[in-house]
């Protein structure tokens, strides 16, 4: 009974966060939401006890976000990722598209004529597709990503170290004289100007 209300309880988030994607009005937002639909869906994946796709799912996706967040930062800095844009261009043809796809989908899950098992599951299916997918190299892909992510989120730190709010600094303006020029040294040309009126 408990399995089964998590696993609606993640569907809903699922779909909840999937539509946030398209309704919200920010690149951030929207990639955030994206990765916990995901990350929503490797945990109903491991439900199902397919461990190493869940996992997997779970890391490509959180790793993808943090790379698309990084970038976002790189290049539009941390305020206008979140400031308010459109998120979905020609709506109508997209909403017809991800209609008729949505469509195709259902009716392929319905009518299609599915294989009966053949033959013996192995004893452990996680190790066994493990093995296959990346043999000996699935440990160490494991371990890499999330130090790769930790990588990620350090330099994003080091790259901002005053934070979303912190105000930039203030570069200090020469004052100009009345020849539209600055003021250099104690007077105008560098020169130093005595009262009397005479240049030194």
């Amino acid at each position: 009974m408990l399995s089964a209300v998590l696993f609606v309880v993640l569907a809903v988030v699922a779909i909840a966060a999937g539509v946030i994607v398209f309704r919200t009005d920010s690149m951030a937002r929207a990639t955030y939401a994206l990765a916990v639909s995901f990350v929503s869906v490797g945990i109903m994946l491991l439900q199902f006890e397919l461990e190493y796709i869940g996992v997997i799912t779970i890391l490509m996706m959180v790793m993808e976000m943090a790379i698309m967040a990084i970038f976002m930062v790189m290049f539009m800095g941390m305020n206008p990722a979140l400031m308010p844009m459109d998120m979905v261009h020609n709506k109508k043809a997209s909403a017809g598209i991800a209609a008729g796809v949505f469509a195709l989908l259902t009716a392929g899950i319905l009518l299609a004529d599915w294989p009966a098992r053949r033959g013996v599951p192995a004893v452990d299916l996680t190790a066994s597709l493990g093995e296959a997918i990346m043999g000996p190299k699935m440990l160490v892909m494991l371990t890499v990503s999330p130090v790769l992510f930790a990588t990620l989120v350090s330099a994003l730190v080091l790259a901002n170290p005053r934070g979303r709010y912190a105000p930039s600094p203030v570069v200090p303006v020469e004052p100009e004289n009345d020849d539209g020029g600055t003021h250099q040294g104690g007077g105008h040309d560098g020169h130093h100007q005595h009262p009397g009126g005479a240049h030194s």
